[in-house]
């Protein structure tokens, strides 16, 4: 029998695009690494091919297995794997069709709509999600009151929250209407993830956010073909285009 290959877990990762080695030791030293479920911290530390590397939460898999989920998803639905409450999660939405393990990249909140990617490829999610690759997501908020000038400058230079100053947003308005009472469609584009920022940041200059859609994401855009509670698999050039976004 032949013998198992083992190569270094940084190289493993380095190779597969998560991240130079250098800054795979660093992730590895931040204990962000796990190898069959267990912390990892030697950096010297090898794996074979069966091993299960996850980066951050996210399982890193073969290429011949990835598979990219694009959903529009509904409001009251959890963004999540499993959710101890019992509710519902965007995983049980597609488990009757779907067979392999994917996970959501990144968040959209229990009472926000809109797109949402799955998938099983760690290192695509790795640099997707991380702040250093800025990539940008669009968001179409329906908020309370006739929103002014002043106020779109404001969100668009950047205002303080809890959990820091927000990064500079590009932000306009798209529609005025009445649902009940006086609120202003607008869109704004931002390339962080704080948690529940955009909720935060209109309500922070006085317009709370009444509904909230993502309506795009790096090079994705939602659009009318796909309805709320359904899902497809991304085109070979949708995620061609995912990789070169962040330098893949």
């Amino acid at each position: 029998m032949s013998e198992e290959i083992r190569e270094r877990l940084q190289k493993v990762m380095a190779r597969k695009g998560i991240a130079s080695r250098r800054q795979a030791e660093q992730l590895i030293s931040q204990g962000l690494v796990k190898v069959n479920g267990v912390t990892v911290s030697e950096q010297g530390y090898k794996v074979s091919a069966k091993d299960i590397i996850e980066v951050m939460g996210n399982m890193i898999q073969d290429e011949e297995m990835l598979v990219y989920l694009l959903l529009n998803k509904p409001v009251n639905i959890i963004t999540s794997v499993t959710d101890p409450q019992k509710r519902k999660t965007v995983i049980d939405i597609i488990k009757q069709d779907i067979d392999m393990r994917v996970y959501p990249v990144g968040r959209l909140d229990f009472d926000s709509s809109g797109l949402l990617i799955l998938t099983n490829d760690g290192g695509l999610t790795y640099r997707l999600t991380h702040p250093s690759y800025g990539v940008e997501k669009t968001y179409r908020v329906w908020i309370e009151g006739d929103i002014s000038g002043e106020s779109l400058n404001t969100l668009s230079e950047g205002v303080y929250l809890k959990d820091g100053l927000t990064a500079p947003a590009s932000i306009k308005i798209v529609e005025k209407g009445k649902k009940g009472k006086e609120l202003t469609c607008v869109e704004i584009t931002i390339h962080e993830g704080k948690n529940r920022q955009v909720r935060r940041m209109f309500a922070k200059v006085g317009h709370p956010v009444v509904d909230l859609q993502r309506v795009a994401f790096g090079p994705l855009k939602l659009d009318d073909t796909l309805r709320l509670g359904e899902y497809r698999h991304l085109l070979e050039s949708e995620v061609i285009a995912l990789k070169e976004e962040v330098g893949f």
